[in-house]
């Protein structure tokens, strides 16, 4: 069963991730969780009305600033949906991703959400901040849709994604997939990547058909395997080629809520691929 009592939301300011807000909320109300507001200074926050000396700092109502700033863009759900829920602030100085790692580790957080992208050029830079959280993170990290209209309000879990790569990790992806399933309902797909079974020859691209028999059949095998070595039953997804647009073609398929994956911080290649994979799907990734 899962248990997160924990959730670490770092923040911009004044450009928040209002739909990672939301879905931090969502999280929150269902797991009975704490969530931690973290914001890191920096020159941009500063202009914006963030100040500087620890006592002012102390006294700036983080939460009911970003708040105001959902109503500034006609959201005004946001204030009700985060009402009676645990909220502590945090505003640290320092370098962004390095700040969230450390403090994440500080905080003992179950599970550190983060935006993926915006349109602003300062907002664009926290793609690189993800990225480096990713990987320099042992923790679950939760990423937002990385689209430009970010799922908010309306988001919910009907259909789970679960990206797996055979190994020893495979079972903790099948777990949190699983458990995030079961927890909303949802319903569960599992899907595994295989290695191209095109080649180029004379006249273009040819698929070789033995090879993805092969391939397939194999892999059909051990997520046969997997799932009664764990008592899990879920529909399977097996594809070939790049990994980021097959699990894209995955998700529309599939019409996930929810992409979870096992792409850090250990070797393979979802772990190669794992930022390019929260590019490509267009929906919440749980990287575990």
């Amino acid at each position: 069963m899962l248990n997160l009592k924990r959730i670490l939301l770092p923040v911009d300011f004044p450009v928040v991730s209002f739909g990672l807000a939301h879905q931090a909320a969502i999280l929150a109300r269902h797991f009975n969780s704490e969530i931690v507001l973290l914001h890191v200074i920096t020159p941009q926050s500063r202009a914006a009305g963030v100040p500087e000396g620890a006592r002012e700092q102390a006294e700036f109502d983080l939460l009911a600033a970003i708040v105001r700033q959902a109503q500034n863009q006609h959201d005004m759900t946001l204030g009700p949906e985060l009402e009676g829920l645990t909220i502590r602030r945090k505003l640290i100085s320092g370098d962004v991703a390095v700040t969230i790692v450390e403090t994440a580790e500080e905080e003992q957080a179950d599970l550190i959400m983060m935006p993926s992208y915006s349109s602003t050029f300062y907002q664009f830079l926290m793609g690189s901040v993800t990225a480096k959280v990713l990987h320099g993170s042992e923790r679950p990290v939760w990423t937002g849709a990385h689209v430009q209209e970010s799922l908010g309000k309306n988001f919910s879990i009907r259909n789970v994604l679960g990206a797996v790569e055979f190994g020893p990790r495979a079972d903790i992806t099948v777990s949190w997939a699983a458990q995030m399933a079961a927890e909303f309902g949802a319903r569960l797909t599992l899907a595994n990547v295989t290695a191209s079974v095109e080649f180029w020859g004379p006249g273009g691209n040819y698929v070789n058909e033995k090879w993805k028999e092969e391939l397939v059949g194999n892999a059909s095998e051990q997520m046969a395997k997997l799932q009664q070595d764990m008592g899990i039953k879920a529909e399977v997804f097996i594809g070939s080629g790049d990994v980021p647009k097959v699990l894209s073609q995955a998700v529309k398929q599939t019409k996930a809520d929810l992409l979870v994956t096992g792409c850090y911080p250990y070797g393979g290649h979802l772990r190669t691929h794992g930022y390019g994979i929260i590019c490509a799907v267009g929906i919440p990734v749980l990287s575990v």
